[in-house]
Order: C-alpha cells, then structure tokens, then sequence
C-alpha cells in the first residue's frame, strides 16, 4: 500500500484539484492522510466532499498550533501505515498513472531507496536527470514529491528546524545513510504556483540579483543545509 501524505496550510483553493487526481489515479491501493497546519481558510465543507468521495481511504488530521510542513509531513508519517510514503503537496495535480509509474520503478529498481520524476511548476517543465551523489551535494534537484521506500525513510524524519529546502536536506540525510534514488524520465506531476509550500526562481537570479531578499534568503538556506551535512 501507499500511504500519501498531505500537508495542509490555507490551500483550500488548491486541495480539491490535489484529491481529484489522486481520485482518478490508475493505482487505487493507497491511504491518504491530510494534516492540516491551522489553516484559518475554510476546509470543513472540502473535507466533507472528500470524505464521502474516499471514505476509509482518507483521514484529517488537525495540527493544535502551526508547526510548518515538516512537522505535518512527520505527523502523518507516524500515523501511516504503507510500505511505500509518497509525501504530496497540497498545490500539486498528478498525472492519472503517477503512482503505478512510481511505483514499478522501485519495484524494477531495487537498489533504489526512492524514485522521483520531472514535474511541471506552472507552464516550465523541470526536467532531471539521473540519480548523481556528487551533484546532490552541490545542489538541490529532486523535489519532496518522490515516492519512498517505508523501510528506508530516516527515524528522525523530516528535519523540523529546517524552514527552507527541506527536500534537499532529506535527500542528503538518506545519501548519508547510503541511501539512492531511481529518475523517471516523465512529467508526473503539476504545482501551481503561489502556494506556501512551492517557489522558483529562474537560476540566473542567484548570480545576478544576489541582493533580491529572496535571493538572499535562498543562498542562506544553502549555507545551513551545507553545514548541516559538512558539505562547505
């Protein structure tokens, strides 16, 4: 089974499109768990639909304060109970085969921990390349949404102090502990942008607007997770 984690902060105009393609998967042998993170948007009337759409498929659960997505993303880890983890942004719609492709891929690769496709973020098609322990140390380049093996997601979870590419740091704690990935050469999946959880900046910003805030902000985070793992 796969257990399909949701993290939830005032993206009710986002979520129904989530839940519909996972509705209209090809694969239907899946749990999903929506943790809501104190979202002060309106959620009860989506929450119902839903529920009568999945029934016993889908649970809600309610974060007492806001905690951020990692500590979402951990809570219904925790609550969870399939073999295989796929962690979903709630601004994301997946292609109607996103979870069989994924999960023959880990059913093909053995020597794999993970797989992870190329997704689109609004109309640019971000396209990847080959698992590459080297360039994952030098950059970000797998998004949150891969599909994990149960068994090889790390007992500390997702790092709760990290506020920015907590992917990454992910990435780079399961490659310490020797773990790999496994590419899918396909667009899987769609993130609208503007969500809380989703931003991109065109790569030439970093070098020519290192002044912008967000600029700043991004090469602040580098520099944590670099420390983090020992990579400066």
């Amino acid at each position: 089974m796969i257990s399909i984690i949701i993290p939830l902060y005032n993206q009710s105009d986002k979520i129904s499109d989530c839940l519909w393609s996972i509705k209209n998967q090809t694969y239907s042998n899946y749990e999903i768990l929506v943790v809501n993170d104190r979202s002060t948007d309106r959620l009860s009337k989506i929450m119902s639909i839903f529920k009568k759409e999945f029934g016993y498929k889908i649970q809600f659960y309610h974060n007492q304060e806001h905690h951020g997505a990692p500590y979402s993303r951990n809570k219904g880890f925790r609550y969870s109970k399939g073999e295989f983890v796929f962690f979903c942004d709630a601004d994301s719609v997946l292609e109607e085969k996103t979870l069989e492709i994924m999960l023959d891929t880990l059913r093909i690769h053995n020597e794999a921990s993970y797989a992870y496709p190329n997704h689109k973020w609004g109309h640019k098609t971000m396209r990847f390349f080959p698992f590459d322990a080297e360039k994952l140390k030098r950059m970000p380049y797998i998004h949150t949404m891969a599909m994990i093996r149960r068994e090889h997601f790390p007992q500390g979870g997702w790092d709760e102090s990290i506020k920015k590419l907590q992917d990454w740091d992910l990435w780079l704690t399961m490659l310490d502990q020797g773990r790999t990935g496994a590419w899918i050469d396909q667009v899987l999946f769609s993130i609208k942008p503007g969500g809380t959880m989703s931003s991109w900046l065109p790569g030439f910003f970093y070098k020519i607007f290192p002044f912008l805030p967000s600029v700043k902000k991004y090469s602040k985070a580098v520099k944590i997770i670099k420390e983090k793992h020992k990579l400066l």
